[in-house]
């Protein structure tokens, strides 16, 4: 009985979190982009406009739902709602973090775990190409069946250097679960650096690393791969014909992908979990430190508005701060959020690289787009891929 109502507790705190997390990556977006491009970004709907996901959300529920005459109705539907199950569903997949005790029951901060986590996000990554391509099929518009097929193409090309990038770590650890994986990057050489598999021997996959995001770049469909949606040529592409909540979905679907693609790299190479140095080096303090100083900050600034409603918004930034910063300081509570801090860290930094490459670069044209990915990708990722076989085959001996 504790088993299935803890299980019941993870799966309401895992959606409120990933909900509330696809909701303002775009708010967050849209600042980053607008301080790269010397603009205020989000500002006018509640303080420094961090309800404007919430005006968002109201204005697309409202909007007129339109369905045009033309489509196949029944695909048409089915393409949001294919697209948005897809995206939601590899999340369960993912641990956050270690196992932990909670009121004497022992349980992993995942939802499920299985021991070929890594075939179940491969599967999924594998079938969720069809969203886009009916969406594109159903919209029966020249535009849309282009940016369907172009994104067909793009993400099956995608899929093998990625799935090669993936492969290498997996020889390393010898394993298809993803928590084994994460433990067997638990340690540290020379007593300092963390032995991720990024760094660790015989074959450090930094280079699996780069190849691993360039893919989860095409995968989905983020510039400078951005061409089943090219708004310069495409109107909108697959989703085009879309409106209201099914336009939406698919929004909701590519930043679900992409805080999963972003989740599984951390995994993969980063370490997961586990801090970039030890707890004996401090390590454990970071995160107090980190949100007591974004305290004194947003308190400074308080007391000091740049802008008169900065005088009361932040002081009660500084509070959640400053709670926070208290929060982690307590034994008890530190064991459970440090993981999960450690892990959303990293998480978070590799989602502000796609932001910022967003903000950064333009996109390919569609030709430079396949070439990239059949003529460099692919060899690099395959040579790579046995150089690392060589090297472990030759170590373990």
């Amino acid at each position: 009985m504790n088993f299935f109502l803890l299980s019941l507790i993870k799966v309401g705190l895992v959606a409120a979190v990933l909900m509330t997390t696809l909701a303002y990556l775009q708010w967050v977006e849209r600042k980053v982009i607008a301080h790269i491009q010397l603009r205020v970004g989000p500002s006018r709907v509640g303080p420094h406009g961090l309800l404007q996901p919430l005006a968002d959300v109201i204005k697309l529920i409202t909007k007129e739902d339109l369905i045009p005459a033309h489509v196949n109705k029944f695909f048409y539907l089915m393409a949001p709602i294919l697209a948005v199950a897809l995206a939601l569903t590899s999340i369960s997949v993912i641990p956050f973090g270690p196992q932990i005790n909670v009121f004497g029951v022992e349980t992993y901060m995942q939802l499920t775990d299985l021991n070929i986590g890594v075939l179940v996000l491969l599967a999924i990554s594998g079938l969720s190409v069809y969203g886009i391509a009916l969406a594109g099929w159903a919209s029966n518009n020249k535009y849309a069946l282009l940016g369907g097929l172009r994104a067909s193409a793009q993400m099956i090309s995608y899929e093998l250097p990625l799935a090669l990038a993936i492969a290498s770590p997996l020889l390393l650890h010898n394993s298809l679960s993803l928590r084994e994986i994460v433990n067997a990057q638990d340690g540290y050489y020379f007593g300092f650096l963390a032995r991720w598999a990024i760094f660790q021997m015989p074959m450090p996959q930094i280079f699996a690393f780069i190849l691993f995001m360039i893919g989860a770049f095409a995968e989905t469909n983020r510039i400078p791969f951005d061409l089943p949606e090219a708004e310069n040529e495409l109107v909108a592409g697959f989703h085009t014909e879309y409106s209201s909540m099914k336009f939406a979905a698919f929004f909701m679907a590519e930043y679900a992908n992409m805080i999963t693609i972003c989740a599984l790299a951390t995994i993969l190479f980063l370490g997961g979990w586990h801090p970039p140095f030890p707890v004996e080096l401090g390590s454990g303090y970071v995160p107090s430190a980190i949100f007591g100083m974004a305290a004194a900050i947003a308190l400074f600034h308080g007391l000091n508005p740049a802008r008169p409603k900065d005088r009361f918004t932040l002081p009660v930034f500084a509070i959640a701060f400053f709670g926070l910063a208290i929060a982690f300081a307590i034994p008890v509570l530190n064991s459970i959020l440090l993981p999960l801090f450690w892990f959303a860290s990293k998480t978070g930094f590799l989602l502000f690289l796609f932001i910022w490459v967003r903000g950064t670069l333009p996109r390919f044209r569609y030709d430079q787009l396949m070439r990239f990915a059949w003529a460099w990708l692919f060899p690099v990722s395959v040579v790579h891929l046995f150089a690392t076989g060589l090297l472990v085959a030759l170590y373990s001996n």
